[in-house]
């Protein structure tokens, strides 16, 4: 199977790349690098698409995109990106369990619809017949909260990864091929599970994954050096994020106001937009310092995910507790601001 060695090797990766993290922390010069995703729609991306984030920070953002949170990871480890938007709990476990000294420093969206796996229509399998994939090609993108759904729901259902031919594809490769027949199964979020979804059917819903514990959230995340030497830019980055969540929850006004902003954003129509943004939910500042959250339970699902990793061979080992990868400070801050 390729799935352990491909994720080993991107594990293997990061812990290299983790020296180079002090390259760019402190000295941003006026200018910072923030990741994030397209087709993925949040609140923050009606600040992006007006300038607020440069005008209240007093510094240029270089907004630029990625396909997965892996890459969010290698990135910041090189110095090259300064702050991840949404970046999935389980790449930054991995990067975390490698070495990588980052942060997280919000809770950016929960998420269980948006984020699963698809089985072709022609295969006729759904939870009744799960036994019935063995032998069958799956298209994962190792080390994402969709590999970490993935193998948590085989886990349940009692399935070996051994006897699936795992490869690693990201979602925006894997929709189409889908598409076309030559997969048997596809794992991914927004745009593309939607195409998948065209094609095939989950074998649970978001609601039976989080009965069973199978969480999706995502993080704002950073190097420990950045959060250490820039925690007021920091705070005033999630303050603004986090004034944008207050007023898309709100309620519908202000909701249509910023709808439109944030498709274009995200490179998507309006419908797919407001379909998307349905099935997220944008906690509190209050609800995040929460014990809930990043008062305890992000490090404890943390762990949790580390060893689901662990015990499928996808990561050498997990560290002993994650609450020193969470880091309060800057979005309590936020908070007073």
């Amino acid at each position: 199977m390729r799935m352990k060695s491909k994720l080993m090797g991107a594990v293997g990766a990061l812990a290299m790349l983790t020296g180079a993290q002090a390259a760019m922390a402190g000295g941003h010069g006026g200018e910072i690098t923030v990741a994030y995703f397209l087709e993925w729609p949040m609140p923050f991306q009606y600040a992006k698409a007006n300038g607020i984030y440069e005008e209240e920070m007093g510094v240029k953002i270089n907004w630029v995109s990625f396909d997965a949170g892996t890459a969010m990871s290698a990135a910041m480890a090189s110095g090259d990106v300064q702050i991840s938007v949404s970046q999935g709990v389980p790449p930054f476990v991995v990067a975390a369990s490698a070495g990588q000294d980052i942060k997280a420093v919000d809770v950016a969206v929960s998420y269980s619809e948006n984020d699963n796996c698809v089985v072709s229509s022609a295969l006729e399998i759904d939870k009744t017949n799960v036994m019935d994939l063995e032998g069958k090609r799956v298209a994962v993108p190792l080390g994402t909260a969709a590999h970490y759904g993935f193998l948590s729901q085989m886990n349940h259902f009692g399935v070996d990864i051994s006897k699936l031919e795992v490869v690693d594809m990201a979602p925006n490769e894997s929709a189409p091929a889908f598409a076309q027949g030559s997969l048997d199964m596809a794992c991914g979020w927004g745009g593309s599970l939607r195409t998948m979804l065209d094609h095939g059917n989950v074998l649970l819903t978001g609601a039976e994954k989080e009965d069973l514990g199978i969480l999706v959230f995502d993080v704002t995340s950073a190097p420990a050096d950045f959060v250490a030497e820039e925690g007021e830019l920091l705070s005033k980055f999630l303050k603004i994020t986090a004034d944008m969540n207050d007023r898309w929850n709100s309620g519908a006004a202000a909701q249509a106001e910023m709808l439109p902003v944030i498709a274009k954003d995200a490179g998507m129509d309006e419908d797919a937009t407001a379909a998307t943004m349905a099935t997220f939910v944008f906690p509190s500042v209050e609800d995040q310092l929460s014990e809930k959250w990043l008062g305890g339970g992000a490090a404890d699902f943390m762990s949790g995910v580390a060893g689901v990793f662990v015990d499928a061979g996808s990561i050498p080992s997990a560290l002993g507790t994650y609450a020193d990868a969470v880091d309060t400070a800057p979005l309590a801050a936020a908070k007073g601001m």
